[in-house]
């Protein structure tokens, strides 16, 4: 992390300047309310990320998050040999929430997700045992109005919370229960990727989750996972999970009771908990979500940005929108804590 980064948010009390680190052979500006971002223009993107990739893996460590524009990446071909040549890998999706179009190889939509509705900030795939260390984004065609990617400093967050909450999460992790009643959400088939029920459990042993069969074939699932953890790169402590993004409070208490009434406090396709089975309220998903909010920097997308987050320093969410939105997401570099 750089010396000079403020105790909470997420670098938003800077001026917009330029800076340089030692690693980086570019500039980037630093802007109040809105990622760091760099300007490129090159005759060949490709070539520029080979170029690039190390010293812009070291900025999106030192920032946070990095938003290049100018790449002119307008093909989902284009864009995923740049986003494949910036990685140390793909991987593909596991234990999916909701359905993405593939592109290229481990090369995907953005999830479908309601555009009216706000996407929670969240760690892509906190809750797996194995998750993305860098998730990287690219605009195709922005939205006609809203839709920014919403960036948030982990370790800002972990300043803002109740320091009796992070003790807890910290003592205890948080705990993610998923019923797969093929209603509401992905099938067990679909999520897994696995058409029968012994390779899900083959599975589930294999990533520490608790299986529990019901009656109909209808799966519940509990995984336990830690809820802050150090950066492995700069060791810094940072608010890690998706306990608001997956709690039956993350709409607020008037759409869970409806959602409760209509599919029975056990038939929830998601609701999250302390690690030792506590649930976790209202009050305490709204404090989440007022920090996230307080630390939150975001930019409107233009076609042929590519966005580069470093998924444990910064958690990631999106923007109401109007209009067609399409984004090219890949999840690079699986690691695991």
């Amino acid at each position: 992390m750089n010396a000079d980064r403020p105790a909470r948010g997420a670098d938003t009390s800077f001026p917009a300047r330029a800076v340089r680190t030692s690693a980086e052979p570019f500039c980037v500006e630093r802007r109040p309310g809105a990622p760091v971002l760099l300007r490129a223009e090159p005759d060949d993107p490709v070539r520029w990320a080979f170029e690039s990739r190390r010293a812009l893996r070291a900025a999106v460590v030192d920032h946070g998050a990095v938003l290049a524009r100018g790449l002119g990446l307008y093909d989902p071909i284009l864009a995923g040999d740049v986003v494949r040549m910036l990685a140390d890998g793909l991987m593909n999706e596991r234990e999916a929430f909701s359905p993405r179009t593939s592109y290229t190889d481990r090369v995907y939509s953005s999830t479908r997700w309601p555009r009216g509705i706000p996407m929670c900030p969240h760690h892509e795939l906190s809750y797996c045992d194995r998750f993305p260390a860098v998730m990287m984004f690219v605009c195709l065609s922005p939205a006609v109005l809203g839709g920014a990617t919403v960036l948030v400093d982990s370790a800002a967050v972990l300043d803002a919370l109740p320091a009796s909450l992070v003790r807890r999460c910290e003592r205890d992790g948080w705990t993610l229960v998923r019923t797969y009643n093929g209603d509401v959400g992905p099938s067990w088939a679909e999520a897994f990727g696995i058409g029968d029920r012994h390779g899900v459990e083959d599975y589930c042993r294999a990533s520490a989750i608790e299986v529990e069969w019901g009656p109909g074939g209808q799966l519940r699932t509990r995984q336990r996972r830690p809820a802050v953890v150090r950066h492995p790169i700069t060791g810094v402590r940072c608010w890690f999970n998706e306990i608001a993004h997956f709690s039956e409070w993350v709409f607020g208490p008037g759409a869970r009771d409806e959602l409760c009434d209509v599919l029975g406090p056990d038939g929830l396709p998601a609701t999250t908990c302390f690690g030792d089975g506590t649930p976790i309220g209202w009050d305490l998903v709204d404090q989440i979500q007022q920090a996230y909010a307080a630390n939150a920097v975001r930019e409107p997308w233009r076609s042929g940005d590519l966005l580069i987050v470093d998924n444990i320093r910064t958690a990631h969410g999106r923007d109401p929108y109007e209009g067609p939105r399409e984004l090219l997401v890949a999840l690079a570099d699986p690691t695991r804590i």
